[in-house]
């Protein structure tokens, strides 16, 4: 990888358990619904680093809350999330925004690319919006190597409405990764996509998990097997409450999805 010489220091040096991610107790209620919805009961997560772990169930189930929490997006109301060994929910609102913009990754269903920024631009926004900012020449190296490793090499000057939506997640997805995060979050990071193209940008992302030079620790949540199945192991929730845990089993490949078929019969036999 670049050397970012001129980017924040890392934080404290990791536990020594190969845990990117662990969570505790996590409860979270939304007051708005009357009566209040208990939408996280307790809910405690592991993942180790260069893990991909996908979370699954039902609409409705709590698996983006989940989500939102584990990324430091939206505060529990009782439990902790420690990102490499860091408890987040114990930082200000300021150092929780630096340690989140530092340390982790989003990508959702939505894109959401700066429609007046090339590809190239979009992608070196959040080195760019560092302070102090790593130097030129780092971004724009770190930048081309994010393009080559996601197949985007020849649309550095292009704009979002001049790429597939396909070419779109995988810029958003480089954008995500080009700080190096401890934790890549995705979001039905396909559901705008077809399945021929929601393979493509699957295939990717199994591969970066898979790539010793890499090994980037991804979290996904999805409501669609076909797509659970590029993962490592699969949570399945329902109704606030992890109530299930499937390992995948995938061959040689790395790109290559797991058997879908004993995780379809797993959620069937859960009623789901």
């Amino acid at each position: 990888m670049t050397d970012l010489a001129a980017a924040p220091p890392p934080p404290a040096p990791p536990p020594a358990t190969g845990e990117a991610l662990v969570a505790q107790g996590l409860r979270k209620t939304f007051h708005i619904s009357r009566p209040p919805r208990d939408v996280l009961k307790d809910v405690s997560v592991s993942v180790r680093r260069g893990e991909f772990v996908a979370i699954m169930g039902p609409s409705g189930c709590g698996k983006s809350t989940l989500l939102h929490v584990l990324g430091g997006l939206e505060p529990p109301d009782a439990g902790s999330v420690r990102i490499e060994g860091a408890d987040i929910y114990a930082m200000d609102d300021e150092a929780l925004t630096a340690y989140r913009r530092d340390n982790m990754g989003f990508v959702f269903q939505l894109f959401n690319l700066l429609p007046t920024l090339t590809a190239a631009q979009n992608i070196a926004l959040p080195l760019r919006l560092r302070r102090p900012a790593p130097p030129r020449q780092a971004i724009d190296d770190r930048v081309a190597t994010l393009m080559d490793m996601l197949d985007l090499h020849g649309l550095q000057g292009h704009g979002p409405e001049e790429i597939s939506g396909g070419e779109q997640q995988r810029v958003a997805i480089a954008r995500a990764l080009v700080a190096a995060p401890s934790v890549l979050f995705a979001d039905e990071p396909t559901g705008n996509l077809d399945w021929s193209t929601s393979h493509e940008v699957m295939a990717r992302l199994a591969m970066l998990s898979r790539d010793p030079e890499v090994g980037q620790t991804t979290v996904l949540v999805t409501h669609d097997a076909r797509t659970a199945v590029y993962a490592d192991r699969v949570l399945v929730m329902r109704d606030g409450e992890v109530v299930d845990e499937a390992g995948v089993e995938r061959g040689a490949d790395p790109a290559a999805p797991g058997d879908v078929r004993p995780l379809v019969e797993r959620l069937t036999g859960l009623g789901l």
